[in-house]
């Protein structure tokens, strides 16, 4: 691939772009918004002047909502030899292009599982989708050529190819992704009206729970209404542990000892559930899941701090899985837990205790 087109300038489309660009390839860059267009053309993901002529490859990062007719518009006008969408919903698009009576060989639609809360191309990065998996959804009809070209893209992002069937896809990220994030909204909008008391009282299980509701909420109404049906199907079966939860919790508040060993029996049952099913979450870069250690350290709220932590356990020769930050309520310090292989936990609390940091046991 030597030169592509992306439709689409928002945080995927802009940071599909920049990863193309930093690996040799002629980028031309469109939008509805010609000022967005112009904003990704200023971080280096290409040019905003439009192509002299068909490019290798036509990325279309619109809305679900949009994807057809977008699609089908640079498709009539000869745009690309391949074409290619991003959208996070595949069977829809795909029955409204075949209902246009358009030549799908040169399609193929695909989707990158990776993102941020945050739109717009200021937030891209080329290395958004590095070690994510990629999905693509070829059919009998796609060109080997239009499926090579997605393969190279998918390449150039670092990203892991990965093929399904386009209403498996539909199925599966209701059940990962959209299904999650309405849940998770509706945990964060009780916190809305909630006494200031209460709020200030928040945790890192709080902020693990509501992260994603941070998005915007124009963005998943689209995304929403194009697999309504998956969504909602799920939803329906939360509800139902819902309503079985709750009566479970009303009998632990029942005199009668069996009620209250009959409800303490199903809140059992909902948490070892949802033990079985965390277990199965993959873990960094689609692994088999890992089991890590914390190590705890009190630090103060100031910059650098995080730094030199990191270097202190690079100077260790130990690697930092992952890390989460809880920061002390009222005050300027907090606590920094840093998640790495078992046996590395002695040597890093020995190393950053002998350099001076407060480790929490």
């Amino acid at each position: 691939m030597r030169t592509a087109l992306v439709i689409g300038t928002g945080l995927i489309g802009t940071s599909a772009a920049l990863a193309l660009s930093s690996r040799g390839v002629a980028v031309h860059l469109a939008d509805h918004d010609p000022e967005q267009a112009r904003t990704a053309a200023a971080l280096g993901a290409g040019t905003d002047e439009a192509p002299a002529g068909p490019v290798d490859l036509a990325i279309v990062a619109a809305p679900p909502a949009h994807v057809a007719a977008t699609l089908a518009d640079a498709m009539r006008r000869g745009a690309a030899r391949g074409y290619l969408d991003v959208a996070s919903v595949k069977g829809g698009p795909r029955r409204e292009l075949e209902s246009l009576g358009l030549d799908l060989s040169a399609y193929i639609g695909t989707h990158p599982m990776s993102g941020r809360e945050k739109s717009g191309p200021l937030a891209a990065t080329g290395d958004l989708f590095e070690g994510r998996p990629w999905v693509l959804t070829p059919t009998r009809d796609t060109d080997t050529e239009v499926l090579n070209l997605a393969l190279e893209l998918v390449s150039h992002c670092r990203a892991v190819p990965v093929v399904m069937d386009a209403d498996a896809h539909d199925r599966a990220v209701a059940l990962v992704s959209h299904m999650p994030h309405l849940v998770s909204s509706m945990v964060a909008a009780r916190l809305q009206h909630a006494e200031e008391t209460a709020v200030r009282l928040c945790g890192q299980g709080i902020r693990d729970v509501t992260r994603i509701a941070a998005s915007d909420p124009r963005m998943w109404i689209d995304i929403l209404s194009a697999n309504p049906g998956p969504v909602a199907d799920l939803l329906a079966d939360v509800s139902a542990d819902l309503d079985e939860t709750v009566r479970a919790l009303r009998s632990l508040q029942s005199s009668d000892d069996a009620k209250r060993r009959e409800g303490a029996d199903g809140i059992e049952d909902v948490l070892r559930r949802g033990n079985a099913g965390q277990v199965r979450v993959p873990g960094k870069h689609g692994t088999a899941p890992t089991v890590y250690e914390s190590v705890v350290v009190l630090i103060d709220d100031q910059p650098g701090q995080l730094a030199r932590i990191f270097a202190d356990a690079g100077r260790a020769g130990v690697n930092v899985e992952d890390v989460r930050i809880e920061h002390a309520t009222g005050q300027q310090a907090g606590l920094v837990e840093l998640m790495v292989k078992p046996s590395a936990a002695p040597v890093l609390t020995a190393a950053l205790r002998e350099r001076g940091w407060a480790i929490r046991q």
